[in-house]
């Protein structure tokens, strides 16, 4: 009795491993419920490798703070400078206030496109007043203006190529339609409103509802929804270290970096990638599985 009790336990063993063996090597039945495979949708691991930043980088770049405190060092301005006039067909959908003003040629290409998104909601009536200029022409407005109207040459904005200073043809900007539109939609094209009125004490300049900057998605982004200005954000970013943030549907990864000398950081493999200086003492890297625009 007690050997025949033995062999049906053994039996039954047998089979249920053969049992288990047989589910393992069966391939899966459809999913029909369109129910989601928690492996599947387990998102790739990204993966990282080191490289070498040389302390230079930190001047380059379209995340670079230049006020009082920090100049634009002349090897920083924007290589793409172009001389507006000459090129009809980027001159589409707003006016020149004279044929002399010079562009960074990929910053006007992003500002054509945002007036193209503006004209849809109907407001037309687009100037560029001012944007990229030497030193010497930007020396040349200091002698001419008055007292803190215009900074020194290094010190403003339009030497680094990134900034335009925009207008209407139908009234002033703290009123027309184009100045009300873009504070509310130019963070969609990268840029920033960078004056502020309520952030006069701590960007050390008056409120310029005029003076448009170019930082690129997904940095305008989250300045809009924190209500940052530059010096605000790169405090942040430095306080941080590392942000992630997700836009309409893209989400980037944004780590800073001190750098002193040259400095090993980590950038990923398996996305796409930038690095840009803050002019002061670091570099963002900003990452997303999506290609960036430069």
């Amino acid at each position: 009795m007690g050997k025949r009790l033995f062999l049906i336990v053994v039996l039954l063993l047998v089979g249920y491993f053969a049992v288990l063996q047989l589910e393992h090597w069966m391939p899966k039945k459809p999913n029909h419920n369109n129910e989601k495979d928690p492996v599947q949708e387990k998102a790739p691991q990204v993966e990282y490798e080191s490289i070498k930043v040389e302390k230079a980088q930190v001047y380059y770049g379209n995340l670079l703070l230049v006020n009082k405190e920090y100049p634009v060092r002349k090897e920083a301005i924007k290589s793409d400078i172009i001389q507006l006039s000459q090129y009809e067909e980027l001159l589409q959908g707003y006016r020149l206030q004279d044929d002399t003003i010079k562009v960074s040629e990929s910053i006007i290409q992003k500002f054509v496109e945002m007036v193209q998104a503006a004209q849809k909601d109907n407001v037309t009536s687009f100037i560029i007043n001012s944007g990229f200029r030497s030193f010497e022409e930007q020396q040349q407005l200091h002698n001419e203006m008055e007292p803190g109207l215009a900074m020194p040459p290094g010190f403003s904005e339009h030497n680094l190529g990134l900034a335009l200073d925009i207008g209407s043809t139908l009234m002033k900007m703290e009123r027309a339609p184009e100045g009300k539109w873009l504070k509310n939609n130019s963070w969609k094209f990268g840029f920033i409103l960078r004056y502020p009125e309520d952030k006069t004490e701590i960007t050390g300049t008056m409120y310029e509802p005029w003076h448009y900057r170019y930082v690129g998605l997904p940095h305008s982004a989250v300045m809009k929804q924190n209500n940052f200005s530059l010096e605000e954000y790169l405090a942040y970013l430095r306080e941080q270290q590392q942000v992630e943030v997700t836009i309409e549907g893209k989400t980037y990864e944004i780590h800073y970096y001190p750098i002193s000398e040259e400095t090993s950081i980590e950038v990923p493999t398996n996305k796409y990638y930038q690095i840009s200086g803050d002019n002061v003492g670091g570099v963002i890297v900003t990452s997303s599985s999506d290609k960036l625009e430069e």
